[in-house]
């Protein structure tokens, strides 16, 4: 081989050994292992804030309604009231009994007033029926309800007496400090007996 043609040769594998260390390697072409990745990591979905609970209505009360213009009035009781007693009828001993809101706030006037007499024991038969609760006089501040306290004539057998003592029917165990009223006296017999409250003193003493 002539010495032109040998050269020839070796310039043609020179140029192939270059272009093949040229070429991008395989560690290029897959970004190497320290190359970013192939798709960016997804952020996170932040989670849903809880719902608050709800509150109740305002307003709302366990035992009533503020459409009920009674629901939070108060049974009346002796601290509530002012109290007096006058005679109706001398021959029977018969009274009169009132009591009026002294307060700044409107009560209820319940059932019977309990009326007992001076230092004797026992106190007045409930006369009559008595309203329903939700019935019961309400009393606005200054205002008056009217109970009779009805007797019978002396007949030698009861005792008299100066004064009687009023508590309120409260519906409850609630402490009262028993009103007094003055009635010179006054026949105390079996026969004596107390109407509910009244509105007005004729229906009271007509019962």
């Amino acid at each position: 081989m002539s010495t032109v043609r040998r050269v020839a040769v070796v310039l043609v594998a020179v140029s192939a050994l270059a272009l093949t260390a040229c070429g991008p390697s395989d560690d290029d072409a897959a970004g190497g292992a320290d190359g970013p990745s192939a798709s960016p990591t997804k952020p996170a979905t932040p989670s849903k804030p809880a719902k608050p609970v709800a509150s109740p209505s305002k307003g709302s009360t366990g035992g009533g309604s503020s459409s009920d213009p009674d629901y939070d009035v108060f049974p009346c009781s002796t601290h509530d009231l002012k109290f007096t007693a006058t005679l109706a009828e001398p021959t029977t001993s018969s009274y009169l009994l009132k009591i009026t809101n002294k307060g700044t706030k409107a009560c209820k006037a319940l059932g019977h007033p309990s009326v007992t007499f001076g230092e004797l024991d026992g106190q007045a038969n409930q006369r009559g029926t008595a309203p329903a609760i939700e019935k019961a006089i309400r009393l606005e501040p200054g205002k008056s309800a009217y109970a009779g306290l009805m007797g019978g004539a002396n007949d030698g057998k009861g005792k008299t007496v100066n004064s009687i003592a009023m508590t309120m029917d409260t519906e409850s165990d609630v402490a009262q400090t028993p009103l007094k009223a003055a009635t010179p006296k006054l026949y105390v017999s079996p026969k004596n007996s107390v109407t509910a409250w009244m509105d007005n003193a004729e229906d009271a003493l007509s019962l």
